[in-house]
């Protein structure tokens, strides 16, 4: 009964910390008001949740991962592939090492091994958090994908040292060797694990539909059942499997792009996830406020003050060092890789500085930093206390939240106005791409309109509708070609005409409602007129 109330009370603390972040998203992005809420319920509320860090792995990060790497651009990743390696596998070994120093010089009493093992804890950033910090003030697409691709994969190679750090603490020394053999063990088997799964579910799955017919319902089941196969198989395996459920969901954009699934499916499969991605992210900072006061009385219980001073000096030490180490390899990694490399090196002298400064910002940590130190052992295998452990836990709950609240004040700042950019060229290739899809539905609508196996009275029939449609394609296709004044004049005609096709279709919503209201229409079939009215709304929206 305990497990099924603090279920339903996590529901409800997301439900509630969205409306209230809806109310306070000028002030406060929506991740601190989760953790907020968070607290308020562990205060107020007696029903202590317990993570076990296996559970809380397999439930939130394969779907949600997967996801990230379903939805990042194929071409993106490629592009910046080599800036997105070196922050995800450079960065995260750069931090291990220069924190891990640090901490073992800073803060007496921790061994060598778990200073390296809190450094690689706190080394992966989180791309959700930093989603929603940025969803008033948003940065370019292309510095946005290299920090989702960064996160993407650090959280792989941060938790690799974290396991090597345990180790060593438990046995006193580490080989190098084995160190190595075993990272690419669990990278080069996790990718392929993810590749494979996703290849197989998703031919079978087409190969069944293509037999038998589609069933959205079934599709989508499958398409959620994905990352926890990947995840699972590469665990089993003693692999990566937060780098199956990656690599399974950018395999999975891939072969989403043969568009084979219908457009139902599709458009019933997002509202899923939609909802998958929002329920896991709230969890996740709602389960680490409900967490935050058992923490703080754990670290701090029973300490002198002099001591809870010097803690509160450790955390400040540490997140200045994530900030300058982060700084530096950022900056480093950039100018190697995209400054240099721009065919309009020029243009970088004004944004250089602020660029950097807005990736450095952006490394906020969150749902694998809290997980990670959730998971540190209590005793080594001699029965001894893991030395530091209450210090990790601090540290870790207070940079996620720091990181946050710092991340929320400055990076509004940093982006005000005109965000900077990793392309400063202006980008025309969907332009380009509406005016040939606009070609290709002329092309088909003329092939149509001219085949043999209709009536007299069908052909002229037809030729009326195709010529009021391919009015339209023929507008949007000329338009894109001509002079930027025509351009800008078409634009404001399209918005206008999208506006009244929205007040058309709220008008035409209310009056079926108000039929099925009074009587005069069924509930299915009123249902099934204003999910048509829906949909076309969904296709004004997206064009605004």
């Amino acid at each position: 009964m305990e497990v099924s109330s603090a279920i339903l009370l996590v529901l409800f603390a997301i439900v509630l910390s969205a409306v209230l972040g809806r109310v306070a998203l000028h002030f406060i992005p929506i991740p601190l008001v989760q953790i907020g809420v968070g607290i308020l319920f562990a205060l107020l509320v007696n029903i202590p949740v317990t993570l076990d860090p296996e559970v809380f792995f397999l439930l939130f990060l394969p779907p949600l991962l997967f996801l990230d790497g379903w939805r990042i651009p194929s071409q993106a990743l490629r592009r910046d592939a080599v800036t997105i390696v070196s922050l995800a596998f450079g960065l995260v070994l750069f931090t291990v090492v220069g924190l891990g120093l640090l901490i073992f010089t800073v803060i007496p009493d921790i061994p060598l091994s778990v200073a390296f093992t809190i450094a690689a804890i706190l080394a992966p950033t989180d791309p959700i958090a930093l989603s929603a910090i940025t969803a008033r003030n948003p940065m370019s697409k292309r510095l946005m994908h290299v920090l989702e691709g960064e996160s993407l994969f650090n959280d792989a190679s941060s938790l690799v040292c974290m396991k090597f750090g345990i180790a060593a603490t438990a046995t006193g020394a580490i080989s190098f060797t084995d160190a190595g053999l075993s990272f690419v063990w669990l990278v080069t088997m996790g990718i392929v694990v993810g590749v494979a799964t996703t290849i197989v579910i998703v031919r079978l799955k087409n190969f069944i539909s293509g037999r038998f017919g589609e069933q959205s319902a079934s599709q989508i089941l499958a398409s959620l059942l994905i990352p926890f196969g990947a995840y699972l198989v590469a665990e089993h395996l003693h692999a990566s499997g937060i780098l199956a459920a990656v690599s399974a969901g950018i395999v999975m954009n891939r072969l989403e792009q043969s568009g084979q699934a219908h457009a139902v499916t599709r458009i019933r499969r997002a509202v899923v996830w939609d909802s998958i991605q929002f329920t896991a992210n709230g969890a996740i900072f709602v389960l680490l406020g409900e967490q935050l006061p058992r923490m703080v009385a754990t670290t701090f219980g029973g300490r002198p003050m002099p001591e809870s001073v010097h803690l509160l000096f450790y955390l400040g030490v540490v997140l200045a060092a994530l900030a300058v180490l982060r700084f530096c390899w950022v900056w480093l990694s950039l100018r190697v890789t995209v400054f240099r490399s721009s065919e309009q090196a020029g243009n970088w002298r004004g944004l250089r500085w602020r660029l950097v400064s807005v990736a450095t910002v952006s490394g906020v940590r969150g749902a694998i930093t809290l997980a990670a130190v959730l998971g540190l052992p209590t005793f080594l295998p001699d029965g001894s206390l893991l030395p530091g452990r209450d210090v990790a836990v601090f540290l870790a709950s207070g940079v996620i939240v720091m990181s946050l609240v710092f991340a929320s004040v400055v990076l509004p700042l940093l982006l005000a106005g005109s965000p900077p950019s990793l392309d400063p060229r202006r980008d025309a290739e969907e332009e380009m791409a509406r005016a040939r899809a606009a070609e290709a539905a002329i092309a088909a609508i003329e092939e149509k309109e001219h085949l043999p196996s209709r009536s007299a009275s069908d052909d002229e029939l037809y030729s009326e509708i195709s010529a009021r449609i391919m009015v339209l394609y023929r507008r949007r296709a000329g338009a894109l070609s001509a002079p930027p004044e025509e351009v800008g004049e078409w634009r404001r005609a399209e918005a206008m005409e999208i506006e009244l096709r929205l007040a058309a279709a709220h008008a035409e919503r209310g009056e079926i409602l108000r039929l099925l209201r009074v009587g005069r229409l069924s509930e299915e079939t009123a249902m099934a007129l204003v999910r048509e009215v829906d949909l076309a709304e969904a296709r004004l929206v997206s064009r605004k």
